[in-house]
């Protein structure tokens, strides 16, 4: 995935700082450590970027989510239902199993995109 290092995609879907993208923006890279799932570093140890620019920001990534979930249960209803031809009531099962299952890694990816928003990657100087 180091050929996308400098995107915005790079940094969403690593976690990564958006700055720098050097480290994981969060304490604990596994999103299903469910206590452990959004919980982040104050800023980046590489270049002292401040994740949270002021109290509450990562509220907007709420309005976030619910596109990135919708995407997630769409995506379950075409495998599901059109693909392998699973009748309704059985699909909408695996939809709201999808969207359980998937759920810290929707919040996560939410957060990113949201600050992704804010923040821009700088490319290092080399001397």
């Amino acid at each position: 995935m180091n050929f996308l290092k400098g995107t915005k995609i790079y940094s969403i879907l690593t976690g990564s700082c958006p700055v720098c993208q050097n480290e994981s923006m969060y304490q604990v890279s596994n999103p299903y450590k469910l206590t452990h799932t959004l919980q982040m570093n104050e800023q980046c140890s590489h270049c002292n970027t401040k994740y949270k620019i002021e109290p509450s920001f990562f509220y907007g990534a709420m309005y976030v989510s619910y596109p990135v979930g919708i995407a997630f249960a769409v995506a379950a209803f075409v495998i599901s239902y059109l693909i392998l031809e699973i009748n309704l009531l059985k699909t909408f099962f695996v939809i709201v199993g999808t969207m359980i299952v998937f759920m810290p890694i929707i919040m996560r990816v939410s957060r990113n995109i949201w600050i992704n928003f804010f923040m821009h990657y700088k490319k290092e100087k080399t001397l």
